[in-house]
């Protein structure tokens, strides 16, 4: 019996058999599609290209580059390493950590650091596998089988997080022989994954997926020392506590053992702080950093460490004064535009540098100088009487996201500024093969503040999104490394936290609109995680600048 599907690509109705699996249907329509589709939406909801269709939908397909294709690419590429390697090295465990430096930080059991010739015959291996166009076959089978198939692999991480969520059904995919678990749709096949890159980096080595600028190179490698550091204090941490991944996340929860979790996470934000703060104040000291610039991407928590910070400033006999960038936004009509003709406030020239500066030197020199305050409900500055003057003992902190840009400050004598660079970099995995990415924690991050806060639906906050991300990668990225220190924002408990608050606001998002494929992402990606109440976590939790119940002001 033939159904009747609309297609997004083209436009028009498609008569199909009913049955036909996406894949089916694009070569139904090939000519007129223009391209080898890696995935589809299917109803506004991400389906792998074997999804057979029994009834009339929406169809959107996509490509490697757009919508959920650059998320397909990248973990059918990673399968395709993990079957590379067990080619190359049967048995060998490999943990995908967290991204860095354009690429994915990979590591291998048993190697203090993995020698270039084992990375060659992985990467020549993954190349023969891609050429060969290879199936990624879907299964879906008892959960209980799955998990002992896991185990007799050495997938211990994967076995023990199925053995937390206690789902009937698991699903997993297969290439050749090789077995392996991914959490969302994986591409047709190998032949779709064929530019890739791998670099030794470290103890380990990079994992490159295409360049989202140039799609048929491989992505290139940038240094990112300081941005690594920090990611690996945090991976020591999580070795020294035990909690590497969800699987062990989830078994703390069920083992009662979550309160002695968050205060040693707490403490261990509170020790950073005041080792950041011992170094301010030694370098004011000495006759320097009289301005601290606090910079990070959105939802990075810059304003619950802006006002930390001043807290361990203050115990360190300094007199900390805040300044807000948001404050020198210039006049609304005066914003510039993104490239999909919204007000594009990530830019840096949405702020008013000239008086920035001109404030900023005054302040240097002593002058008392009247700050502005920005109305984001009319969308124009305006002057209140909140006045600055620096006394002995004060130095500014100043934040927002332009914080490390050298044009911000191009006027600031270099030895009079600090630069403090704050960011959720989560180094949870949710297995071995599947990280958990730090887009993701601060998106949740946002969309529970924005619908708490500023009336936001969550709707709303997914679709701005892309564009914030498009700001973040033009204006802040590029400047992370100018850091003289990295603050990681990021708590390895925080998404159970977040669980509920989240699936709440993310059920609001209907099935009628395109953002409906995202939040749908999301709420299966939290459905890996055990609850954790919030009334476990401080007054005084960055997490609170977000949930609510902070003793700070905001």
């Amino acid at each position: 019996m033939n159904i009747r599907i609309y297609c997004i690509n083209t436009g028009e109705y498609i008569e199909v058999p009913g049955g036909s699996t996406l894949s089916q249907i694009a070569s139904q329509i090939e000519p007129r599609l223009g391209f080898r589709p890696i995935c589809a939406r299917v109803n506004n909801k991400t389906e792998w290209m074997g999804f057979a269709v029994y009834m009339p939908k929406t169809i959107e397909f996509q490509d490697r580059t757009v919508g959920s294709g650059p998320r397909v690419y990248t973990r059918s590429l990673c399968m395709l390493l993990y079957s590379a390697l067990h080619d190359v090295l049967p048995g060998t465990r490999l943990r995908i950590e967290h991204s860095i430096s354009h690429g994915y930080y990979c590591r291998l059991g048993g190697y203090d650091e993995v020698p270039q010739e084992i990375i060659d015959g992985v990467l020549a291996r993954m190349h023969e596998l891609a050429a060969a166009d290879e199936p990624f076959l879907r299964h879906e089978e008892l959960t209980e089988d799955v998990k002992q198939m896991f185990e007799s692999r050495g997938l211990h991480s994967k076995s023990e997080l199925l053995r937390t969520t206690r789902e009937l059904y698991t699903t997993y995919y297969s290439l050749g022989d090789v077995c392996d678990s991914y959490y969302g749709a994986l591409a047709p096949s190998t032949g779709h994954v064929g530019v890739f890159d791998l670099i030794r980096y470290k103890q380990g080595f990079l994992l490159m997926p295409f360049d989202p600028s140039d799609p048929v190179r491989p992505a290139q490698y940038i240094p990112q020392e300081k941005m690594y550091q920090a990611f690996t204090d945090y991976v020591n941490f999580n070795r020294i506590i035990g909690v590497y991944d969800v699987g062990g996340l989830n078994t703390c929860v069920m083992n009662r053992k979550t309160a002695d979790l968050i205060n040693v996470a707490e403490a261990l934000h509170e020790k950073a702080l005041a080792h950041i703060s011992d170094e301010i104040t030694r370098r004011y000291r000495e006759g320097g950093a009289r301005i601290v610039l606090i910079s990070g991407p959105s939802s990075s928590g810059k304003t619950t460490t802006t006002k930390r910070l001043a807290i361990q400033l203050m115990t360190n006999l300094l007199k900390p004064q805040m300044i807000s960038l948001d404050d020198y936004f210039v006049d609304r009509e005066r914003t510039p535009r993104d490239a999909d003709g919204d007000y594009d406030y990530e830019s840096l020239y949405a702020l008013d540098l000239k008086q920035f500066n001109a404030d900023l030197n005054a302040i240097l020199a002593g002058e008392e100088v009247e700050l502005p305050s920005y109305n984001f409900e009319k969308g124009c500055r305006q002057y209140k009487g909140k006045r600055v003057r620096l006394e002995e003992g004060s130095i500014l902190l100043i934040e927002g996201i332009h914080g490390l840009n050298p044009e911000l400050t191009a006027y600031i004598p270099e030895q009079m500024k600090f630069r403090l660079y704050v960011s959720a970099l989560t180094t949870l995995s949710i297995d071995d093969h599947n990280w958990v990415p730090t887009t993701d924690n601060r998106l949740l991050r946002r969309i529970i503040r924005d619908f708490k806060y500023r009336g936001t639906t969550a709707e709303e906050t997914i679709r701005r999104w892309p564009s914030v991300r498009r700001g973040e990668d033009k204006w802040i990225f590029p400047y992370q490394e100018n850091a003289d220190a990295m603050f990681n924002s990021s708590f390895v408990f925080e998404l159970g936290v977040m669980k509920d608050y989240a699936e709440s606001i993310l059920r609001g998002v209907h099935g009628d609109v395109p953002e409906y494929a995202e939040a749908y992402r999301l709420r299966k990606f939290l459905s890996y995680f055990k609850p954790i109440s919030s009334t476990l976590l401080p007054s005084t939790s960055l997490l609170r600048e977000f949930l609510g119940g902070s003793s700070f002001k905001y």
